[in-house]
């Protein structure tokens, strides 16, 4: 993924790419003891202090996961309908308290068996007034959405520069 992004798609420089190995759980990493990434980020903004905005990825199933707030400004939790109508309603931290609910493969729906009116419905509940979307990556619905309250959240309705030069 990292050589698609960098070198493939030109979306940053393969040395702002960057995979942190924790050698045990790595939801510990985001949660109770985020050093390791804390240590990470401060290399990246050293690299370049301009960046407004640094994404991290945790991977993995656990509805639990939540980040600490020593970690992330915002956090935003992605599920997949692959996982069933019921994934929302299962609540857990990251589906009930993420400043961004994100439903992925909508498209899927109709494949495993999913109803996304009970998902609508079920997040709607779960989330009491928070923000959630519906997205499908292959055709583009709802990545604006994902990317309207990404600026108006953390940018401040600052719109990201886009950079020509990105080879840094």
């Amino acid at each position: 993924m990292q050589r698609i992004l960098s070198t493939e798609l030109k979306v940053m420089p393969e040395n702002m790419i960057i995979g942190i190995a924790t050698g045990g759980c790595p939801h510990t990493a985001i949660r109770e003891d985020p050093t390791i990434n804390l240590a990470v980020i401060e290399e990246i903004e050293k690299k370049d202090p301009s960046l407004d905005l640094i994404i991290i990825e945790s991977g993995g199933d656990n509805v639990m996961t939540t980040f600490s707030p020593a970690l992330a400004d915002y956090f935003i939790y992605i599920i997949d309908v692959s996982g069933g109508d019921k994934y929302p309603r299962k609540g857990g931290l990251g589906i009930e308290s993420s400043d961004l609910l994100v439903i992925n493969k909508i498209d899927l729906a109709p494949h495993v068996g999913a109803d996304l009116s009970i998902m609508k419905r079920d997040a709607e509940k779960i989330r009491a007034g928070r923000p959630y979307v519906f997205v499908n990556c292959q055709t583009g619905q709802g990545i604006e959405d994902v990317a309207e309250d990404i600026i108006r959240s953390i940018l401040f309705d600052k719109k990201p520069v886009v950079r020509k030069d990105r080879t840094r």
